[in-house]
């Protein structure tokens, strides 16, 4: 990769949350950034930080040909894109049962459709090169599934899946993946930027209902901090090696240890009847 220092980032979704943030963090310290969102005059104030270094682009990551062209533009304006930042995407609430198929589709053309899009755009270009980076924004939610948000958990659970699986495909060529899994933080992902199931069923109240209630209750008072967040992948990016997998908050982790707690706890009890699905060995040597 070139000069950490000056690296070229590509950014999705850069209006709010971590995209803004990382935006910000990296033009104050004069990287390289294409700062992109929807919107394109939501963002004009971020290259106002660094004319020099910032080239802002309206990009909306479900549109094919916006992604086609927003990676063209920037590997035209920057010679190179070293790092990927996969951030565009929104939640949506609601119990499996309630959701609107239209609203979830929705959701997963942005949260996965369009990050794949915008990987297998910028590979050909860090596969040449040797070098890249592919920062996937996920979400503990790709790894604990939650009440009241099973679809989300489904975009991010696919986000995972294809970025373990990529991961493994590109290592060799000199590109590294990570896989950011934040808890709450003080985004608006919980506020306006979420839509609900409007079919409310009154047996999910306890779970899902509930669930909801406290997610919406607590946005804006989360204990993840976005600025200490963009920090946490910028570290990663610039360590000699970076993760797979970056939890950010204490309840990421805390959730995350308790999933494999009880995925050793249903493995090792179910063990003998896991093992016993393979045909026999004596039947497996008679075969050969």
């Amino acid at each position: 990769m070139t000069d950490q220092k000056k690296s070229a980032w590509l950014i999705t979704g850069c209006s709010t949350g971590f995209g803004r943030e990382l935006a910000k963090q990296l033009l104050e310290n004069d990287y390289r950034v294409v700062v992109t969102a929807r919107d394109a005059d939501k963002i004009q104030d971020l290259v106002g930080i660094n004319r020099e270094n910032a080239l802002a682009l309206a990009l909306d990551v479900t549109d094919e040909a916006q992604v086609k062209d927003a990676v063209g533009q920037a590997e035209k304006h920057f010679g190179a894109i070293d790092v990927l930042v996969n951030n565009a995407g929104f939640g949506y609430f609601g119990a499996i049962e309630e959701s609107d198929e239209a609203e979830v589709r929705a959701m997963f053309e942005a949260n996965f459709w369009g990050l794949a899009a915008m990987t297998r755009a910028v590979l050909p270009k860090m596969r040449a090169r040797k070098s890249g980076i592919i920062i996937n924004i996920s979400s503990i939610g790709g790894f604990v599934g939650f009440p009241a948000v099973g679809y989300y958990n489904a975009t991010k659970f696919a986000v995972n899946g294809f970025s373990e699986a990529l991961q493994k495909e590109v290592a060799p060529l000199g590109i590294k993946v990570v896989i950011v899994q934040p808890s709450g933080f003080r985004t608006d992902w919980a506020g306006r930027s979420a839509n609900e199931a409007t079919n409310a069923i009154s047996d999910y109240a306890e779970t899902a209902g509930a669930n909801q209630s406290n997610i919406r209750g607590y946005s804006g008072n989360q204990p993840g901090d976005p600025v200490r967040a963009a920090e946490a992948i910028i570290k990663a990016v610039e360590s000699e090696n970076p993760p797979l997998w970056l939890l950010l908050g204490k309840a990421a982790l805390k959730g995350a240890r308790l999933k494999l707690d009880n995925l050793k706890t249903d493995f090792d009890a179910w063990a003998e009847t896991t093992e016993g699905a393979d045909f026999p060995e004596s039947e497996m040597q008679a075969a050969k």
